[in-house]
């Protein structure tokens, strides 16, 4: 959820075949995906704490969670995707928000005058 405004998205394919195969075979009937060590749904705080680890481990300065948001927002922009498509995948009320991405997209120009 971002600023109070959520968005849900599909998953399918080989990724659900994967996440499904992942719940058969734990031992417990959680329903969560991702659980701490007391088999709770992890936390917010959580899930940054792990982002921003593995961020350092892998010599990432300053690496959120949110930082993994802008960077599917760019790489959208960056692949020449709507930015319509990408404001309603982001779950962006205002598309002010959204047109950060395509300003530095620069992979979009370069058929242009071909």
């Amino acid at each position: 959820m971002k600023g109070g405004l959520s968005t849900e998205h599909p998953i399918s394919g080989d990724e659900l075949r994967a996440i499904k195969r992942y719940l058969n075979s734990r031992e417990d009937n959680l329903p969560w995906l991702f659980v701490n060590e007391r088999g709770a749904p992890l936390t917010r705080q959580a899930v940054s704490y792990i982002v921003t680890v593995v961020g350092e481990k892998a010599d990432i300065e300053n690496m959120h969670p949110h930082t993994l948001r802008h960077s599917c927002g760019f790489y959208l922009a960056n692949m020449g995707y709507d930015l319509r498509l990408i404001q309603d995948y982001l779950g962006h009320r205002d598309p002010k928000h959204t047109a950060q991405y395509t300003r530095v997209a620069s992979k979009r120009f370069e058929k242009l005058w071909n």
